[in-house]
């Protein structure tokens, strides 16, 4: 465990010993998205057993299994065809996706916290760009255990600016006087790193903390 975090402390201070900020994605980088999509997928089959008096656990065992299996991509229409429920639920299955009130609160990955609060103590600036749904994203962010950290974020939805992630990233530089090499990007897929790399932003996975 101690060299663990030894050998963390050293990557992190080599990530960001020229830095005045860091931005990161949400899911899959701060947090699982399973995490959040698995207690919606959870408190959708409560609902259904309420409404429709149909057992929630194999609901929602074959959610889970879709789920990691196949992914979300039209997982109402198959469990919909597998138990039989109306359509006109959909609406309740995407409003709990904006919505949902969380039976557990999202942990942050333990190397992911560690390093945010690094760059608190540091004096580096934290952002958020997260793309999806600004309704889900923001439902996600309120129901994270931030362990402090929330008093340093600052968030853009990028479905509500409406501009590419690249520019939004030469935005927020050119907001706060920075230039790229003084900014650090960290995400987890190839769109997250083409975006970065075409202003010239440095790049990481977050696998790369994490791992």
């Amino acid at each position: 465990m101690t060299s663990n975090f030894l050998r963390f402390n050293m990557d992190a201070s080599e990530y960001i010993k020229d830095k005045q900020l860091v931005i990161f994605e949400l899911d899959d980088v701060l947090f699982p998205e399973k995490d959040y999509l698995l207690q919606v997928y959870y408190l959708f089959a409560q609902f259904i057993e309420y409404t429709e008096q149909k057992n929630a656990q194999p609901i929602l065992e074959f959610m889970r299994n879709e789920y990691e299996n196949n992914g979300a991509k039209k997982l109402f229409e198959k469990t919909a065809n597998q138990f039989g429920i109306d359509t006109k639920y959909e609406y309740n299955f995407n409003l709990l996706h904006q919505n949902a009130r969380l039976p557990l609160k999202l942990l942050l990955y333990k190397n992911m916290l560690e390093f945010m609060q690094t760059l608190v103590v540091d004096r580096k600036k934290i952002v958020i760009v997260t793309a999806g749904n600004p309704e889900q994203q923001l439902n996600k962010i309120k129901q994270t255990e931030w362990n402090g950290l929330e008093q340093y974020l600052t968030v853009y939805f990028v479905e509500e600016l409406g501009q590419p992630k690249a520019e939004i990233f030469h935005n927020i530089l050119n907001h706060k006087n920075l230039l790229a090499n003084q900014a650090l990007v960290v995400g987890a897929n190839k769109f997250d790193e083409q975006q970065s790399k075409s202003i010239n932003l440095q790049y990481i996975g977050s696998l790369e903390i994490y791992k």
